[in-house]
């Protein structure tokens, strides 16, 4: 496991499978890895800087959900990989679904910075669908743990209101699709936009089920060309 969550661009979103949250514009934090913290110190135990201990938990989660056909996430089978009592993970979250919602949260800073720059750009709508699809695929492909919340796949068993927020995430996604269309004189945008938000869900639900093999970035610009031609 990294010992950083690594704050970087877009462009550089494929990285090594063991590097959590590439992509996500979030401060670099530095946090011990998994070996490190369980590792004994006589007389005393290691304690964590503020805030370290939560990123750990969520790094642990994520690289939980990297797992193909993984287990159920459960508090006890995380507190279980980090070698810690429930107790302590409900000292940094008030619940499992509270754990979820700190991904949704990643997810949502990444995917909203990337609607909000293409809705200001100038460039042709069709310029923009294509970097902004190439773009959050990219950073699914970089996070194979948060590319399968994005899907839906890691929501199943969990509480209501993350899957319906991530619909909502996806609902402003489609909104910018459109105003591309629009902008480029498209006569049927919303009839556009579904079938490219459809195009790029497919790739995530394909990246998560085949077990991370159906890369979302393979033979991804031939496909976007025919879809906007």
């Amino acid at each position: 496991m990294s010992n950083t969550i690594q704050s970087l661009s877009f462009a550089q979103a494929p990285v090594a499978p063991d590097r959590f949250f590439a992509g996500v514009p979030v401060a670099e934090v530095t946090v011990p890895t998994i070996a490190e913290e369980s590792e004994p110190v006589p007389g005393r135990r290691k304690r964590l800087k503020p805030g370290e201990r939560r990123v750990q938990i969520l790094q642990t989660l994520a690289h939980i959900l990297e797992q193909p056909g993984g287990e159920r996430v459960t508090t006890a089978l995380l507190a279980g990989r980090l070698q810690v009592s429930e107790a302590a993970l409900y000292r940094h979250f008030a619940s499992k679904a509270q754990m979820f919602e700190a991904l949704l949260e990643l997810i949502e800073s990444a995917v909203d910075g990337l609607v909000s720059e293409t809705a200001k750009s100038t460039e042709p709508g069709r310029e923009r669908i294509v970097q902004l699809v190439t773009r959050m695929l990219a950073f699914a492909e970089a996070n194979p743990g948060l590319g399968r919340v994005m899907a839906g796949d890691a929501l199943v068993f969990e509480h209501e209101r993350l899957q319906n927020r991530m619909n909502a995430m996806f609902e402003r996604f489609e909104a910018v699709l459109k105003l591309c269309l629009q902008a480029d004189g498209v006569a049927d945008s919303v009839t556009g936009a579904e079938l490219i938000l459809a195009f790029t869900l497919g790739r995530l639900h394909l990246w998560s089920r085949t077990g991370f093999t159906r890369k979302p970035s393979n033979n991804l610009q031939a496909c976007l060309t025919r879809l906007l031609s």
